[in-house]
């Protein structure tokens, strides 16, 4: 039996990382075996992978040669970061460097490098509809990422720009689910307007990030967007009255008032539902239904995901 192609895989307890990492353990027959870098090896999730026979490596984004160490002899790696730990887009460029650097030194066949889009490109800093953050970022979790894309793409590396979309895991865990109104009635509050929204289960980037490996070099240099869905704010409401079993309404939301709630990240979250309000052709466009399930046959919808994960939200 061949040996298997090692795919290095950053954030493996994360929502994405870990999507890949059980991706490919179910298909136990594929050509692919997983190596799950982290910073806590010890952690209970690093260690139930383990258990499950996964290569667990400790690893650090800001450690680059440990990084290195971790990508020596694999096949491919899945880098991604996590802008929310730290809210340092100098902090993420750093660590895109590293990763991109770590695997030109490694010789990676495929890297898949899930980023953002830099949002400077369609509203420049001198445009003032809306405010620029830190000095030169329009929405600076999304600018870093789309900034890093040239680490990967001008060094020459065989990769893959993977455009990621809104986590419907964010009604669960962020605090953006339903909340009970003055009058105890549910409300969903979403800065879309009557817009549609790119979303999918976190666990699903993982798989359409194992689709795109399996594919070989069918998507290396190229920029991928995936979703599980596009809708409206009214839309999203319609599915969860159905899974609270009362009604919710939708309460759009303004984007001042968002960016004025005083949460940390309200005015980057704020900008960003404006960008993807103000063009939201273009952001749809870039993130077809029909690829994501190309490429990962199982997607969930926004219906399918709530069925699954009905008993996880919260309940006001």
């Amino acid at each position: 039996m061949a040996e298997k192609k090692i795919i290095a895989v950053v954030g493996a307890t994360g929502a994405q990382g870990g999507g890949l990492v059980r991706a490919i353990l179910e298909d136990d027959e594929g050509e692919f075996a997983a190596r799950a870098l982290t910073r806590h090896p010890d952690s209970e999730t690093a260690r139930e992978l383990s258990a499950m026979g996964v290569e667990v490596v400790a690893a650090d984004l800001d450690d680059p040669a440990s990084l290195k160490a971790a990508f020596e002899g694999a096949y491919g790696a899945y880098c991604v970061t996590s802008f929310w730990e730290h809210f340092s887009p100098a902090k993420e460029l750093e660590q895109a460097r590293a990763m991109a650097d770590a695997a030109l030194v490694s010789e990676l066949q495929h890297v898949i490098w899930s980023t953002l889009d830099d949002t400077r490109k369609f509203v420049p800093l001198s445009d003032d509809r809306m405010p620029t953050l830190q000095g030169k970022y329009k929405v600076p979790h999304y600018d870093a990422k789309g900034e890093a894309d040239s680490f990967f793409t001008g060094a020459g590396l065989p990769t893959t720009l993977l455009l990621t979309s809104f986590y419907w895991d964010n009604l669960i865990h962020s605090g953006m689910g339903p909340q009970a109104g003055k009058d105890g009635r549910l409300e969903f509050a979403l800065p879309m307007g009557d817009r549609k929204l790119p979303g999918i289960a976190s666990e699903d980037i993982g798989r359409c990030a194992y689709g795109i490996f399996k594919a070989g070099d069918e998507y290396i240099g190229r920029k991928v967007g995936i979703a599980g869905g596009h809708l409206t704010g009214a839309e999203m409401a319609a599915g969860l009255s159905k899974a609270y079993g009362q009604p919710v309404a939708y309460v759009p939301v303004a984007f001042d008032v968002y960016r004025g709630l005083g949460f940390p990240g309200a005015e980057d979250l704020g900008n960003m539902f404006q960008f993807k309000h103000d063009f939201e052709d273009y952001y749809c466009g870039a993130r077809s239904l029909d690829v994501s399930r190309s490429l990962n046959p199982s997607l969930l919808t926004f219906e399918d995901w709530l069925d699954k994960y009905a008993d996880q939200l919260p309940r006001p």
